[in-house]
């Protein structure tokens, strides 16, 4: 059993930081990419930041220069430093890895059962 939990959400102010962080834990064999999406109520799930087991990074246009992706492999955890929050920052944010389970020969795709971030005065 494979499990991403995020932690680190919450209410802040307009120009405020948040750091998420999300660990993969269970019969894990190899964590590949791991990454941030975000929700906004009535809108489509999108891409936030991603980073390789490698350490390439992706990020999405609105959040470069605010929003600093990194992971520790040993830990199988990704974080996620948001600083200068925007109001329309405000999302459930869901964290998810490519992973191969213990016993598996091919990587599957987690999500994490995600975390609201709220920015607003």
């Amino acid at each position: 059993q494979v499990q991403l939990v995020e932690s680190g959400g919450g209410l802040v102010q307009p120009g405020g930081s948040l750091r998420l962080s999300c660990a993969a834990s269970g019969s894990i064999f190899k964590v590949y990419a791991m990454g941030w999406y975000r929700q906004a109520p009535g809108k489509q799930r999108e891409l936030v930041a991603t980073m390789t087991s490698s350490g390439s990074t992706n990020y999405a246009s609105s959040v470069k220069g605010r929003f600093t992706i990194s992971r520790d492999n040993a830990k199988n955890t990704v974080y996620l430093q948001m600083n200068s929050l925007k109001p329309e920052d405000t999302a459930v944010y869901y964290c998810n890895a490519d992973l191969t389970p213990i016993g598996g020969e091919v990587p599957y795709n987690y999500w994490g059962q995600g975390t609201q971030v709220a920015v607003s005065s």
